[in-house]
């Protein structure tokens, strides 16, 4: 018997059958370990030594494996090909090592890149070590990330309240938002006009050229500048004659692009399918897994991770088999194409996302695919196959034509392309599907009639339009993660989770699939950038992200990169321990003056306080976050919240309700949007029977319409049968926030947005760990989030989840935490101040500490009094 280690019961299920009876397939469910949440899990003092915490539901599954490993012959690891999956199959050997279950037995390596049976027959026929530089890389980064997280973000806390967390790539990832809302902040519109006319053949065949040149001198997009101008140019082109000067006509080729990588995917389905990139992922998981065709189960992708865009040998030969099946020989190159990636600081080497058989056509899994998993697999397969097709075939005209007009002059043109031979353009129904980037003007996509040189032509009409320049535009998840790439910021396998997390801080918000940075991160990005600006150059994050790969290759030993980070990241980060708050607030006024002092249409001093007319507005740092202050408090109390002019909009959206937001395209039914004593929700009909729906959290009235209501009012949904239980697994929206549900079992979810995009695999691993955890009642006291410093009384103060949300404990007061605040940042003055007043409510104190406290000085007026106290251990959420 052997044993094989794998990530997901889904993939587990599928490669056993392929193994057979002398093969035990267990999922490890992704990491068994990881660093607790807490000081002290690196240490740089020695040598980076690093405390790993097996949690309850991942002791439960090293366990099973265990077990099976009692009568086995040997183990082998067969977790996903990248140095995740490595580090995964590192971890789990680490285990088992300590716990003394392999003996003599053989330990085994193996990867596949994809889920077919002859990708796994060929892996176990050729096993290898663990990679040593692999894991490396990833302590390396893991190390990395939590000096980063654990030791910056209670600089924020202490310094920039409201501020949640600071990561080694969020933080560069939320400059690029950041810098780009300041761009658009200071750009200052032209104006400029376009001249074209719309002329005639004398065959009659009409077609438009635009103005190039005039009166001798060539024109560019912005050198008409005002409407005198340009109809001084109309007028003279009203009176012209058009005579052709030239036709010329170029044969050009357009060639297919690579397969797609893990972020080109991410691009392509966000701007195609409108995709964000977790559910890419998500979806292309499950693909890669695979699916049940026929009552076989076949993963119908390679590994989804990867920076790759080479295939392999064999997958290219099939690839032009079925071209050549498919579209003729015509379509199949001469030659194989052969492509390198452009990315910088490209990972290991990995094939691209490929189907496994390209014999499968999207039109062929039809029946077996839900509508998402169609849509990418259609993306995937046609990128695919169009990369190893042949070139397109253009024909390029550009037609030069002379204006005349009682001396003066202007020059025109008229482009146009013919496809002459459609080529790798065949494999997309649509030629614009394939992501490719325009050749050149929109024009160019028109064809033009026949023209020949020196012919007059027949003016039929004379545009002028008006235009104004655009600021550049936010950018989409898929236009960051391709700047990320550009830029060579984060990885494959950390674009989603990054963005993700920058979602569930506040820092952005999405708007139209925009990213819109919040004004908390801001004013991160604004901190970060005056006081850790180092950390928060694109340089330094990418010559980091290179030194890492550099250790995944041998050329480099982790610990050295480790301490060259460490010694001038420490010393920085003692430098602010000495930084002033009025500091901060001075450099914040400065850097986002157009954000926090907007100008106001008087054209009066933004800084001036509206109210007393002699105080200066200036940034306040309250418990909560920012906000704007007049200098003249306590006689003057302005203030004013830096997300007003949101809160303004969202009140707007409410004022007048109910607002329609359309039909249920089922019933018929009219939807629309309310408010009612617990806030606004969504509704679906009208009296007792109608269907209604609460906003989830982050969701503003002014951002919900007919199609986010749809999928509110769509709740609970189901998701699949569970594996073991044959029972639905079903998603929704309850009173504390997002879950998934199995039969009696509650298990939350992390944002809203994974109700609607969780997956079978997942939703199993989520409902498993819940019940690992056991049940809400008779537990006893839920498990610390984070240990703070003891409780000036004696006594330890602790964050923990409880059935009711999150609450910081003492003895026997639980106090619980402001709706929006993250319990991961809160501070010991914090925890504090909510004891001191819950316990003063109560007219209590913990038995624990009565001993410790003379009557001549209550509990609450130490727990006040210890305000002031300097925490001396500062603690971080990970990135």
């Amino acid at each position: 018997m052997n044993v094989v280690v794998v990530e997901s019961p889904a993939k587990a299920k599928t490669i056993n059958k392929y193994l057979g009876s002398g093969f035990k397939v267990l999922a490890s469910f992704g990491h068994v370990r990881d660093l607790p949440a807490k000081d002290g899990s690196v240490l740089p003092d020695d040598d980076f030594a690093m405390s790993w915490e097996v949690d309850t539901a991942s002791n439960k599954r090293l366990k099973d494996i265990t077990e099976a490993l009692k009568g086995a012959d040997s183990l082998i690891l067969a977790t996903d090909p990248d140095r995740e999956g490595e580090a995964i199959s590192w971890h789990v050997l680490e285990v088992l090592t300590k716990k003394k279950a392999l003996k003599d037995k053989s330990v085994k390596r193996v990867v596949f890149n994809a889920i077919t049976k002859k990708s796994v027959l060929d892996a176990m026929d050729n096993p290898r070590e663990i990679d040593t530089p692999l894991v490396d890389a990833y302590l390396a980064r893991r190390a990395l990330d939590y000096l980063v997280g654990f030791n910056l973000s209670p600089v924020l806390w202490r310094k920039l309240p409201g501020a949640r967390s600071a990561g080694r790539v969020q933080s560069v990832a939320l400059r690029l938002v950041c810098d780009r809302e300041s761009e658009i902040e200071r750009f200052v519109s032209e104006e400029y006009w376009q001249i074209s006319a719309d002329l005639k053949t004398p065959r009659g065949d009409g077609f438009t050229a635009r103005l190039v040149a005039h009166d001798g001198e060539k024109l560019t997009k912005m050198s008409v500048t005002n409407g005198d101008a340009a109809g001084s140019i109309r007028d003279m082109l009203e009176g012209a004659s058009f005579k052709v000067d030239s036709v010329e006509a170029k044969p050009t080729r357009r060639n297919p692009s690579p397969p797609f990588t893990t972020s080109t995917l991410q691009q392509a389905a966000s701007s195609k399918l409108g995709f964000n990139a977790s559910r890419t992922m998500q979806v292309a998981q499950k693909l890669y897994e695979g699916i049940d065709i026929g009552g076989e189960t076949v993963g119908l992708i390679t590994y989804m991770r990867t920076d790759g865009v080479q295939m392999a040998p064999e997958a290219i030969e099939e690839a032009r088999t079925a071209i050549e099946t498919r579209f003729g020989t015509r379509y199949v190159p001469e030659k194989a194409r052969i492509y390198s990636t452009k990315a910088k600081n490209a990972q290991e080497a990995h094939e691209a996302i490929r189907p496994t058989g390209f014999e499968r056509t999207p039109d062929d899994l039809k029946r077996y695919l839900d509508a998402d998993q169609l849509r990418l697999y259609d993306l995937i397969w046609k990128r695919a196959t169009a990369s190893q097709m042949a070139s397109a075939e253009i024909e390029r005209t550009s037609v030069e034509i002379t204006a005349s007009n009682g001396g003066r002059t202007a020059g025109l043109r008229a482009t146009g392309s013919v496809i002459r031979f459609d080529g790798f353009i065949a494999a997309y129904t649509d030629t614009k599907e394939d992501g490719e980037q325009s050749d050149g003007d929109d024009d160019d996509s028109a064809r033009l009639p026949e023209i020949n040189e020196s012919e007059a032509l027949a003016k039929d009409k004379i545009n002028s339009t008006q235009h104004f320049t655009e600021p550049p535009p936010r950018y989409s998840e898929a236009s960051l993660i391709r700047k990320m790439e550009e830029l060579g910021i984060g990885r494959p396998s950390t674009y989603a989770s990054t963005l993700a997390t920058l979602r569930d801080r506040d820092y952005v918000v999405i708007d139209k699939r925009r990213l819109i940075p919040e004004s908390k991160g801001r004013l991160v990005i604004a901190f970060l950038e005056n006081f850790f600006e180092r950390y928060v150059e694109f340089g330094f994050t990418a010559d980091l992200e290179e030194k890492l790969d550099r250790i995944s290759a041998g050329e480099l030993a982790w610990k050295d990169v480790l301490r060259e980070f460490w010694v001038e990241f420490h010393a920085h980060i003692d430098e602010t321990k000495d930084l002033r708050v009025s500091q901060v607030l001075d450099a914040l006024n400065e850097e986002l003056a157009p954000l926090v002092f907007p100008a106001r249409e008087d054209g009066s001093n933004p800084r001036i306080c509206p109210t007393c007319g002699t105080g200066n507005l200036s940034l306040k740092l309250g418990k909560y976050g920012a906000f704007v202050g007049c200098s003249n408090y306590p006689d003057c109390n302005f203030t004013r919240q830096l997300s007003a002019d949101q809160d303004a909009s969202a009140d707007a959206a409410l004022a007048n309700e109910p607002k329609d937001l359309g039909k249920d395209p089922h019933t018929e039914e009219p939807i629309t949007l309310r408010t009612g004593r617990f806030g606004p929700y969504v509704q679906r009909g009208e009296g007792k029977e109608a269907k209604r729906s609460s906003l989830p959290k982050g969701w503003t009235p002014d951002s919900i319409d007919h199609e986010k209501a749809l999928a509110l009012l769509s709740l609970p949904r189901d998701i699949g049968q569970h594996p073991e239980t044959g029972k639905m697994i079903s998603a929704g929206l309850g009173r504390y926030g997002p879950f998934v549900l199995h039969e009696k079992t509650y298990a939350n979810l992390e944002s809203i947005e994974d109700v609607f995009s969780i997956g079978l695999n997942r939703a199993v691993s989520v409902i498993a760990e819940k019940v690992a955890k056991g049940p809400g009642r008779g537990r006893g006291t839920p498990a610390a989030l984070k240990t703070l410093d003891d409780h000036p009384d004696g006594g330890a103060i602790t964050v923990r989840d409880g059935k009711y949300g999150p609450y910081v404990n003492w003895g026997k007061i639980n106090a619980t935490l402001p709706k929006d605040k993250d319990p991961m940042s809160v501070t010991t003055e914090e925890a504090l101040e909510l004891i001191t007043a819950k316990a003063g409510a109560a007219g209590k104190k913990p038995k624990s500490a009565a001993k410790k406290t003379t009557a001549k000085k209550p509990a609450a007026k130490k727990a006040a009094g210890a305000k002031t106290k300097k925490a001396s251990t500062a603690k971080s959420k990970k990135e």
